[in-house]
Parts: structure tokens; C-alpha cells; sequence
């Protein structure tokens, strides 16, 4: 399958995100939590406008993708996320990135999240 040429590609920011919480939150929860607070603050197209993806998540940290002119709304949607499956959570926005690797570099220092020797096959 033929990749499409960056000028035709979506335009993506990345979110470098800390959960803060008393108990670990597993991925799976968080994924359900995010899409569900989408759909109740956005509705169904606001939500699928902003094209939430959470790309990573280890150690209480990860990245998540969004369109490029929807990053509020998705600020307002991690903000508004209170609890993880009766875990009392607080979702932090460490910061904003164009790519995932400016994003795990500047704001995921020490975290494994994306490593690229891992996921190179992916270019490939």
C-alpha cells in the first residue's frame, strides 16, 4: 500500500500526557474513558473530528494524536476526564508537539514510551 505524500497527509499534533492517580491505570480503561468523555462533550462528529488516538501509554505517561486545529477541544477532553473505571484520576497536558519524537523527547525524558529502534519496521 502506497503511503500518502506529506502534503495530502491530515495535519497531527501530539500530546505528551501524565495520569495522575492513586492505583495504576491500565490502557485498555483510559482508551474507553477518553473516547467516552469525547462523545459526551463533542457529540459523535466533534468527536470524530478531532481523531483521538492514543498512540502510548506506560508508566502513568503517553502520547496522544489529534488533528492539528482540534487541540483544544482535546484539552478540554483530557481535562474533563475524573475518573478511570472508580479510580480518581487527573489527566496532565505536559505539552504539545508537531511529531511524536519531538514530543517524547522534550516532555517524556527517562520514559520508554516511543522508542524508534523498536518500532522501525513500521518505515519499512
Amino acid at each position: 500500500m502506497k503511503l500518502l505524500p506529506p502534503t495530502l497527509r491530515a495535519r497531527t499534533r501530539y500530546l505528551a500526557i501524565e495520569v495522575i492517580s492513586q492505583q495504576p491505570v491500565r490502557r485498555e480503561d483510559l482508551i474507553r474513558e477518553l473516547f467516552s468523555s469525547a462523545g459526551s462533550l463533542l457529540g459523535d462528529v466533534g468527536s470524530s473530528e478531532c481523531a483521538i488516538r492514543l498512540l502510548a501509554f506506560e508508566d502513568s505517561k503517553g502520547v496522544v494524536r489529534c488533528s492539528y486545529d482540534r487541540t483544544g477541544n482535546v484539552r478540554a477532553v483530557l481535562a474533563s476526564i475524573t475518573d478511570v473505571k472508580g479510580t480518581k484520576v487527573i489527566l496532565h497536558v505536559l505539552g504539545v508537539s508537531g511529531t511524536v519524537m519531538g514530543a517524547t523527547k522534550k516532555y517524556l525524558a527517562g520514559v520508554d514510551v516511543f522508542n524508534p529502534k523498536e518500532q522501525s519496521h513500521i518505515n519499512e
